[in-house]
């Protein structure tokens, strides 16, 4: 482990690097930083540093750039994540707020992240696995025609339409609605086929075949759903972006839904927010690249991941800071909806 004045150096290399896209060289890391020693230290530190593989020296200047080693340390010893300003908290507020369903939150949460931290955003939907039912609705549209609507405590609004096998009286679909709301309300996604085996034994005779019709097509629905889904915004910030790896090799893997989903996934099981450097992501396009990420959710309940993704030339205390308090308030919306 680095002494702490070891440590103030490398700080002040990554952030004077995050800063300027420039190698840092000892004499001006002496006269940038209020680091109490002279220069010929400074020197003595940075080959230290150099020599356990915090920084490298990226061509034949005299400059040194952090490694991927580096900015692990640097993450991991942060002293604080940056705050955001009461300006900012307010702005957030201010435009999830106007959200009027599950889906508008995740687009306007996306393009947040990706203006408040210039990389590219990206938010997972609340899995339906951790989601459970709020309120079924089932509405008549026609004589042996109905609508429907399963909404999830997590503001996920599915909607079918369905043939009926013969026309029924609207008291009988009022009754058939009351019986599954009563069997259904707060009940886990993935346990509703169990819930639903027996619920058609206790209504009358005359309104089984309906109601299996109705079950069959509500189970299809859960099935048809189980897949994640996620969206990203903010690719055009790459243009200004320094890889390591190509940034064709970024944009592809950002297409692949699938690379995505896992790379929030891997970071599933860790608490609280997560970063992943460089070549601690598993996948070869996006070693040039780290991500932030930190799990969403309504009070305790994380049912998600949001975070960033960009060079590992990153600003990480103010990347961290936004993505913990955007993820913090998309729960709160999430918990109050």
């Amino acid at each position: 482990m680095l002494d702490e004045r070891k440590l103030a150096v490398l700080r002040a290399i990554v952030e004077d690097y995050v800063s300027t896209n420039e190698p840092v060289g000892s004499k001006a890391l002496a006269e940038r930083h209020n680091l109490g020693v002279s220069p010929a230290t400074v020197r003595n530190d940075m080959a230290a540093l150099e020599e356990q593989g915090y920084i490298q020296q990226p061509h034949t200047s005299a400059g040194r750039v952090p490694t991927d080693k580096g900015y692990r340390l640097f993450v991991d010893r942060l002293s604080h994540v940056k705050p955001l300003s009461a300006a900012e908290r307010r702005a957030i507020e201010t435009f999830l707020a106007g959200a009027v369903d599950l889906d508008e939150i995740v687009m306007r949460t996306v393009r947040l992240l990706a203006q408040l931290t210039r990389q590219v955003a990206v938010v997972q939907y609340p899995s339906l696995t951790r989601s459970a039912v709020r309120h079924v609705e089932i509405v008549p549209l026609a004589e042996r025609r109905v609508m429907l609507v399963l909404i999830t405590n997590t503001g996920r609004v599915e909607q079918r339409v369905i043939e009926l096998p013969e026309t029924v009286a609207d008291d009988r679909i009022a009754h058939l609605r009351a019986v599954l709301n009563a069997c259904l309300d707060g009940c886990g996604l993935s346990s509703v086929p169990e819930t639903v085996a027996e619920l058609p034994d206790r209504l009358p005779v005359e309104d089984r075949p309906v109601a299996a019709t109705i079950l069959s097509v509500l189970l299809e629905t859960l099935v048809e759903r189980h897949e994640e889904k996620i969206v990203f915004a903010g690719a055009a910030n790459l243009a200004a972006a320094d890889f390591s790896v190509g940034l064709r090799e970024v944009l592809e893997a950002l297409e692949e839904q699938v690379v995505l989903m896992r790379l929030l996934g891997e970071t599933d099981n860790l608490p609280g927010l997560t970063v992943r450097i460089g070549s601690e992501n598993p996948y070869t396009g996006l070693r040039g690249t780290s991500i932030v990420a930190a799990g969403y959710g309504a009070g305790d309940k994380e049912l998600a991941r949001l975070g960033v993704l960009g060079p590992t030339r990153m600003d990480y205390p103010v990347t961290m800071g936004a993505v913990r308090a955007v993820a913090r308030y998309v729960g709160q919306i999430l918990a109050g909806s």
